[in-house]
């Protein structure tokens, strides 16, 4: 029993040296100080700003690239045929479990005089933005209609070989950017609301763009093509992308200072089993893997064929799209409605919006109400509202509690392995790509959707108006998409109880060792210039 009790604490205990287990008489000579780093901001307000400009790219990029338009350009613009994308999506599955290790290891390793994640900020943004321009820009290297054209076929699937890697390279240091520059969770909430901001208004911005856009390209209203206006996106989204992330890079320190010999990446990977929230989300993610929607743009297809194009869509769509941006000036009074506990307010708007969504997705089973766009217009206009208006506090929420889960990890072991640690709950998602594939051949046989049918029109897929399950399961997935991963999303909050004093007693013990490792070891500085202004100002309030 013993032995069995000592391999337990081995494997789920805190690291020896870490916050959780140094005596407090080592890191107390620290309290004031960390204190001051956990209440006191230390950002500016441009550095505030400039992870919001670098948003902008990424959020254009996001919106063409993610997997719902993504399809839509690869199957009904470029034109490939559809089994095709489905064996490209396996491959680059398992091309993804064997490059993702590599990047996730070389960058918890990184330790250089500009940072940890700065120098991939500066180069890799570059690459991974010259590459998306250039996959959506494909039309017009290649205008025809053949499904099966091997250039074109290789063309996509090297583009998205390169891309997929400069991903890994260019997301998973600017995803933890934020969490090195500032220990305060008030400058960590600022630049999210900051990057939410951009992120809503620009992505907003594209979504009403692209819509009419391809709508009239369609139609013949626009001189224009559907492949020149993804390549136009595509070219937007790589000019922003790289200006913003450079931009970033060049004036955004890294104020924490962290271990300067990394634990060997076999012991990393075993961190997330120290780290009982995350682990949890890792089962809970692992629970909804296999999951597809079908990979397409269910939403794109309502809008286009169920309403009947971008003038009747526009109406339905703009109070969402208004609430969702004032959504933005609700994040304090959402966030106070439970005494500024992150947990219980995320776990009940989620609740929210699996309910909103799940009424108007069983309405469109009636004929009488799918047969009469502006009916079921009307439906999803009032959810759409009712699940919007929390959107940016429950992000922003959800953001710092991911944020806090990763401090966990550093409090636990002395270690910020965010890169082995994120391949590795990632890893799942990569490794499902073959089931999750042959789920999107399911999902697309039980709505018996055609995506290889042009959408030109209303009900283009000639279903009679009185037969109109097929567009009723189409609207389904419309609204049904998200609800699985809500819930399983929430399971892990019922037991997240990192709050309250418990939180505070936390960020004191990891701030007084981040202060300790760096009077111990050649201290940044950044981080010098943090603790020096740290000390004048509890000297001067001394004073008064």
């Amino acid at each position: 029993m013993a032995a069995k009790n000592k391999l337990a604490e081995q494997i789920f205990g805190a690291e020896e040296h870490s916050a959780a287990t140094l005596a407090p008489e080592k890191l107390g000579q620290f309290r004031e100080i960390a204190s001051r780093m956990f209440r006191t901001p230390q950002l500016t307000a441009k550095e505030r700003g400039m992870p919001a400009l670098a948003t902008v790219g990424r959020s254009v990029s996001e919106l063409i690239s993610g997997g719902s338009w993504m399809n839509i350009f690869l199957l009904s613009v470029l034109r490939i045929d559809m089994v095709y994308l489905v064996i490209m999506g396996t491959l680059l599955g398992f091309y993804n479990t064997l490059i993702r290790p590599l990047m996730g290891i070389a960058y918890d390793r990184t330790r250089t005089r500009w940072g940890k994640a700065r120098p991939y900020a500066m180069l890799a943004p570059v690459l991974y933005y010259a590459a998306t321009a250039l996959l959506f820009s494909g039309r017009l290297f290649f205008d025809n209609d053949i499904t099966n054209d091997p250039r074109k076929i290789l063309f996509v699937f090297a583009m998205r070989i390169i891309r997929d890697t400069l991903s890994l390279i260019y997301k998973i240091p600017t995803d933890n950017y934020t969490s090195l520059m500032s220990p305060n969770p008030e400058d960590r909430i600022g630049v999210g609301l900051w990057q939410s901001y951009a992120g809503r208004w620009s992505g907003n911005f594209i979504a009403f763009m692209i819509m009419p856009l391809l709508d009239g390209a369609r139609s013949g209203i626009l001189n224009i093509s559907q492949g020149a206006i993804f390549a136009g996106f595509g070219i937007a989204a790589a000019f922003f992308g790289i200006g913003g992330n450079l931009m970033m890079a060049a004036n955004c320190r890294e104020r924490l200072m962290l271990q300067p010999k990394p634990a060997p990446p076999q012991k990393a990977l075993f961190y997330i089993l120290k780290n009982k929230y995350a682990l949890r989300n890792f089962i809970a993610s692992f629970a909804t893997s296999w999951w597809s929607q079908g990979g397409y743009s269910w939403d794109v297809v309502t809008q286009l064929e169920i309403y009947g194009g971008f003038v009747n869509s526009t109406f339905t769509f703009i109070p969402g799209h208004i609430v969702n941006a004032a959504s933005l000036a609700l994040v304090k009074p959402i966030s106070r409605m439970f005494g500024g506990d992150y947990r219980k307010s995320v776990i009940f708007w989620r609740i929210w919006d699996t309910v909103v969504d799940i009424i108007p997705a069983f309405l469109g089973f009636i004929p009488s109400i799918i047969g009469s766009w502006w009916k079921i217009a009307i439906i999803f206009a009032i959810s759409d509202v009712l699940n919007r208006f929390n959107d940016a506090p429950t992000h922003i929420m959800e953001s710092e509690i991911g944020r806090e889960i990763d401090d966990y990890t550093e409090y636990v072991t002395g270690e910020r392995p965010d890169g082995s640690i994120g391949l590795l709950t990632n890893w799942i998602s990569r490794v499902m790509d073959a089931p999750r594939a042959l789920m999107t051949i399911a999902v697309f046989k039980w709505s018996g959707y055609d995506p290889n049918i042009a959408f030109d029109k209303r009900w283009s897929q000639d279903v009679v108006r009185e037969n109109s399950t097929m567009y009723s399961r189409v609207f389904f997935l419309n609204r049904f998409t998200n609800i699985l991963g809500f819930i399983a999303g929430l399971i892990p909050l019922f037991m997240y109880d990192l709050t309250g004093k418990k939180r505070e007693d936390m960020y004191a013990a990891l701030n007084e060792r981040r202060a300790l490792v760096a009077e111990q070891d050649i201290m940044s500085a950044e981080m010098a210039a943090m603790m020096e202004m740290m000390e004048k100002q509890e000297a001067l309030e001394g004073k008064t």
